[in-house]
């Protein structure tokens, strides 16, 4: 867990993700991942110094085997990434793969991509930092984008235009209501949101379901995180339709314990997420029922939905917001984020290659 903390020491913008954290998702008694998936892990040495890491795994969806790679970091050295792709690639030859992609860490339910564009800034919650050679380094070894992921940033501050805001606060169509999470009914308001995300999803590049298990185990990891108030959902004659999650951006209140939280990192953590406060948050999770994506509720839910979280963020003293991440071709969500004033401020890559 060391080694990227090590290779980005100088870089202003890199935040350490929590070690402890890390360990947990590599863990196949931890991570749900690992009920459908399998992976493998090298390490690259020199002169008894790592040099580099990569992970491969075999994921399969809809019965079909899929190649993946994940968690690299290396020293800006060609032979360390040819070396750690070459492993990677051989062992998903001898399981008949044909195709690698990557990065995903370990899945698209969770952190991936290369950063290609957005150095200047820090990462947020569940996002990654990489560094500027890492792109250029996997299209030597011979690897080609196939598909960028946006992330918006948008400033609470800033008012809708008067076109959206005219339409929101119009009453709203007979039967719609817009609510917050029920931390009462927590664990039933997780499934409404797993169930709403394999709806709205499903059709989407990259999906991969959420299933019970990694639902369950979400909802443990982010109870901390949870502000009532940052999390919507939209019902339609009492049916479920839409959501949003919105979270304290993590990265803010960890950046500068290196990774760590024992002895004091816990208690830092705590009074800066219940006390001070941070200022910054993500929407890693947003989406309509397809059934429901056209027509007059699909424009209106998104705008009102994301207003709530605008409102009630600049509320509890949230300044930023990420929207991400997005697919490039998305043209419906890259224009809501347009729409509300978002502005791409960064980009990650997955890379694929035919082996």
């Amino acid at each position: 867990m060391a080694l990227p903390d090590r290779l980005s020491r100088s870089d202003p913008n890199y935040v350490a993700p929590l070690h402890d954290e890390q360990r947990k998702l590599l863990r196949p008694d931890h991570n749900p991942y690992f009920e459908h998936a399998e992976a493998r892990y090298w390490l690259a040495r020199r002169n008894g110094r790592y040099v580099g890491r990569i992970s491969a795994q075999l994921e399969r969806q809809n019965g079909e085997p899929l190649g993946h790679f994940g968690m690299i970091a290396a020293e800006d050295d060609e032979a360390v990434f040819e070396a750690l792709l070459g492993s990677v690639e051989s062992w998903h030859r001898a399981h008949g793969i044909t195709h690698v992609s990557g990065p995903f860490n370990l899945s698209t339910n969770e952190s991936l991509g290369v950063l290609v564009q957005g150095f200047d800034t820090p990462p947020m919650l569940l996002m990654g930092h990489d560094q500027p050679y890492v792109g250029p380094r996997l299209e030597e070894q011979g690897y080609r984008k196939d598909k960028d992921l946006l992330a918006y940033l948008y400033d609470t501050g800033t008012e809708l235009p008067l076109a959206i805001r005219r339409m929101i606060d119009r009453p709203l169509p007979t039967g719609l209501v817009i609510r917050p999470l029920d931390l009462s009914r927590y664990k039933q308001e997780v499934q409404t949101v797993s169930d709403l995300f394999n709806d709205a999803w499903a059709e989407n590049w990259g999906y991969v379901p959420l299933r019970e298990a990694e639902t369950d185990q979400l909802a443990k990891d982010l109870r901390l995180l949870l502000n009532e108030k940052l999390i919507w959902f939209a019902e339609f004659e009492g049916r479920p339709i839409g959501f949003i999650v919105a979270l304290p951006n993590l990265n803010e209140a960890i950046r500068d314990l290196g990774g760590v939280l024992l002895p004091f990192g816990w208690a830092k953590l705590l009074w800066r997420l219940k006390v001070s406060g941070v200022r910054s948050a993500r929407i890693p999770l947003m989406g309509i029922r397809r059934s429901f994506s056209q027509g007059l509720l699909g424009s209106l839910v998104p705008f009102l939905l994301i207003d709530a979280v605008r409102r009630e963020g600049r509320k509890l003293g949230y300044r930023a917001v990420e929207l991400s991440w997005i697919l490039e071709d998305n043209a419906p969500m890259c224009r809501i984020n347009e729409a509300v004033g978002g502005v791409v401020y960064k980009t990650y890559r997955i890379y694929g290659k035919d082996i």
